[in-house]
């Protein structure tokens, strides 16, 4: 079968390429911004990239279209497809149909930590020799890939509350059915398509509904959201992670920066987790993640060695290299309350040393100014900050600059950004560039800058 994907070169949509090119399928695709790690992966795998959404760029034998969401009515291509009468399905529909049936699906679901969440419980899950397949939302370290089938009966899926396609409003992750769901957190996000916290609590609330009551759901006992989202209705067997020691699974931490913790299941000690992941947040991901192994039958105090070994997620706090004293991170940070738990564990990590960012708020929510009036708060443990305020970014920047607690400067473009960085930064500085997009490969043309000086 010959598959054209529409938006390849987004995290999910990529992870179906790779999907589809290993069940036999010949796999083409087309997106509007190709950058990596997704391209590197695709063209890894042998797949045929082509820019930009032009109808000549969908073959004429094409047997089935599969449409991103980020394209809408109006894009040439989907306009082509429509008029032309092709074979057409969205990408969590395809992977539904395809690759879901017969598997036991583990769904990780959350307004943040899916991605790091997902990763891990397929590394466990592997590691326990469970050969799961996944599809993560990133190209996972420790596999190479975002996506795979696996050989065994598991296949963990980061599961996205975004909309599923134009033509299919409901989110991505109704589609999925999982026995396992972990539930990480859940705060108001893509504000293109909710109106509200509380049409994204609906969006979850019709996850809940799709969990047999044979299965089991994780979820996180602080978020007062997602009780709220329970509340509505649960028919399946609930169990509560977090730092309280009632809940049915709490960590403990054995240092501030959440390197190093004690597990509980029912107050009772599973062991301690020794790992190079930092904060809060991290502790929180990992402590869903072998909640959700022990539901699937797997035994945890083996497994808890094994996490020293988890190399991540590319661009979660990636050290993307050194010079002259300098540390270079690239996060993929998309949500105030993102930012503010990477910059706490980074910050309980390196103590007094200096931490400067470079901003791009480039997610829907960020460009439509959601979440402008959180930016300054979430940046409150940084010396210093860069933000990228593109000509077309449509709400003041300067209101955020004004309102740091630190150094702060808004630039026009990349090359302004590199420069006022390079000027600002001396050895012992650690230098995290946050931006969910590609950012015009600034981190690495930072290093080079370095290097050049």
């Amino acid at each position: 079968m010959k598959l054209h994907i529409l938006g390849i070169a987004g995290t999910f949509m990529g992870g179906v390429a790779a999907l589809a090119r290993e069940l036999g399928h010949v796999v083409e695709g087309s997106d509007a911004n190709i950058y990596p790690p997704m391209s590197t992966q695709l063209e890894q795998l042998g797949i045929a990239l082509t820019q930009g959404y032009r109808p000549e760029h969908i073959a004429a034998d094409c047997d089935e279209v599969v449409i991103g969401n980020a394209l809408s009515r109006g894009n040439p291509a989907v306009e082509h497809v429509l008029d032309a009468g092709m074979r057409y399905t969205s990408g969590a529909q395809w992977l539904a149909e395809r690759v879901l049936p017969g598997r036991t699906t583990l769904a990780v679901a959350g307004t943040h930590g899916k991605t790091t969440t997902t990763s891990l419980l397929a590394f466990l899950l592997d590691r326990a020799g469970r050969a799961p397949g996944f599809l993560i939302g990133g190209v996972a370290a420790d596999f190479g890939v975002s996506a795979r089938l696996g050989g065994g009966r598991d296949f963990v899926v980061e599961a996205d509350e975004y909309d599923t396609a134009f033509f299919d409003k409901r989110s991505k992750f109704v589609h999925y059915r999982p026995r396992i769901a972990i539930l990480n957190n859940l705060e108001y996000d893509h504000a293109d398509i909710f109106p509200d916290v509380a049409a994204i609590q609906r969006q979850f609330h019709h996850l809940v509904r799709t969990v047999p009551g044979h299965g089991r759901l994780l979820v996180n006992g602080h978020d007062a959201r997602l009780a709220e989202v329970l509340a509505m209705g649960c028919w399946t067997p609930v169990e509560r992670f977090g730092f309280e020691a009632g809940f049915d699974w709490s960590a403990r931490k054995l240092r501030d920066d959440g390197s190093r913790f004690m597990v509980l299941r029912g107050g009772e000690e599973v062991g301690t987790v020794d790992w190079p992941l930092l904060g809060d947040h991290n502790v929180l991901n990992g402590l869903a993640a072998l909640a959700a192994c022990a539901a699937a039958g797997v035994e945890l105090a083996p497994l808890l060695p094994a996490l020293a070994q988890f190399r991540g997620i590319k661009r979660r706090l990636e050290v993307v290299g050194r010079h002259a004293g300098i540390t270079v991170y690239d996060d993929f940070a998309h949500h105030p309350t993102a930012i503010a738990t990477t910059l706490a564990g980074l910050r309980a990590k390196v103590g007094s040393a200096r931490i400067l960012v470079a901003m791009e708020p480039r997610s829907n929510s960020m460009r439509l100014g959601a979440h402008a009036h959180a930016l300054a708060p979430s940046l409150a443990l940084a010396d210093g900050v860069v933000f990228l305020a593109r000509p077309e970014l449509p709400w003041d920047a300067g209101k955020v600059i004004a309102a740091l607690r630190g150094e702060g400067v808004a630039v026009a473009d990349a090359e302004a950004l590199i420069a006022a960085l390079a000027a600002r930064a001396r050895a012992g500085d650690h230098v995290v560039f946050m931006s969910n997009g590609g950012f015009d490969g600034a981190p690495r043309r930072f290093l080079a800058r370095l290097a050049d000086a």
